[in-house]
């Protein structure tokens, strides 16, 4: 089967598309014709050689993926037949024509949905999910900042917020971001390079701060984010796009607003299936996304790349250019 692969680590061009031997499902796993996958930053910091696939995952790129059921494993509990369309978080290897999957990893790909459109939930929605219902435990009416606002996992966010009859906030880097991030339901962005989200977050709240803040950025945000976290908050961190050093008295101002850090990352989570994060996301967010439900869940596609062309799709994220996902399709 085809993949996407680089040999050594390093910039995009070093990925290319190699002929590699096709998986064959174990106990209990599910084979899936891929159709399509998505890209995410672990991607990339995978490709640089920062990021390694966990212990026994496949060493191929892709954390998500979507297609139909081709075969099944022994063992399997009969809940998926083949031809079945459906889609998955993954510990790697999805920007590939094949991959094999846990049974209970496996979500039903929404009516009126295409292969493209449900690349683009598992790890953005799934992720989003986890931090604001398992990690954040949001409650209604609360005030939910989220950076890098119109990134996938941003723009998921926006809009479990107002499932969860919450107000979401962003920060975006453009005004056409932040423009895609109120028509997805946020009540107020804010450019952080050109003014002080910190400040203009406290003039939204009049002055009581946020609850919670999603944070993927890191160390350059800390004081911003305390000085405009409320009393009690919590502030989840599942990404240092900045780097994870902090200059300053970041406990003493944490201790006066009895606030909480709260840490973590994808490819850790891979006991998701079994600890109620899927299940609960399959149970009360998916059928959201299917035609005529109200509120009306969408996954924003930014680009659609075809497999081939991976380096390219890597340059785009790496500029900062998406807003939503950037889709890989992979050959039938």
């Amino acid at each position: 089967m085809l993949a996407a692969y680089f040999d050594c680590p390093g910039g995009p061009e070093n990925l290319y598309v190699k002929k590699v031997m096709k998986p064959h499902p174990g106990e209990g796993e599910v084979l899936v014709k891929v159709a399509a996958s998505a890209l995410n930053r672990a991607d990339l910091l995978q490709r640089r050689g920062k990021y390694p696939p966990p212990k026994g995952a496949s060493n191929i790129l892709g954390l998500e993926a979507s297609g139909s059921v081709a075969g099944l494993g022994p063992g399997c509990k009969g809940r998926w037949k083949i031809g079945d369309a459906v889609m998955a978080l993954l510990s790697g290897g999805g920007q590939a024509e094949y991959v094999t999957v846990p049974e209970g990893y496996l979500m039903p790909i929404p009516n009126d949905m295409t292969f493209i459109q449900a690349a683009a939930i598992p790890e953005a929605w799934l992720t989003a999910f986890q931090l604001l219902h398992f990690v954040g435990k949001i409650q209604k009416g609360e005030r939910v900042l989220i950076h890098a606002g119109a990134s996938g996992v941003g723009m998921a966010a926006v809009q479990l917020v107002r499932l969860a009859k919450a107000i979401p906030i962003v920060t975006a880097g453009t005004q056409e971001k932040l423009k895609a991030t109120a028509n997805a339901g946020a009540a107020a962005g804010f450019n952080y390079k050109n003014e002080d989200f910190s400040e203009k977050v406290l003039a939204f709240t009049q002055g009581s701060g946020v609850d919670i803040i999603l944070d993927c950025v890191g160390g350059s945000y800390w004081e911003k984010n305390l000085n405009c976290l409320s009393t009690d908050g919590r502030w989840i961190i599942y990404g240092l796009l900045s780097g994870g050093e902090v200059h300053g008295d970041l406990l003493a101002r944490l201790l006066s607003k009895r606030a909480s850090i709260h840490t973590t990352l994808l490819r850790s989570r891979d006991k998701e299936a079994s600890n109620g994060c899927q299940q609960s996301f399959t149970e009360n967010v998916l059928p959201y996304f299917s035609g005529g439900t109200s509120p009306h869940l969408q996954p924003l596609v930014d680009s659609v790349y075809p497999l081939h062309e991976i380096a390219g799709a890597h340059r785009i994220m790496e500029e900062n250019k998406n807003i939503g996902k950037i889709v890989i399709e992979v050959p039938a």
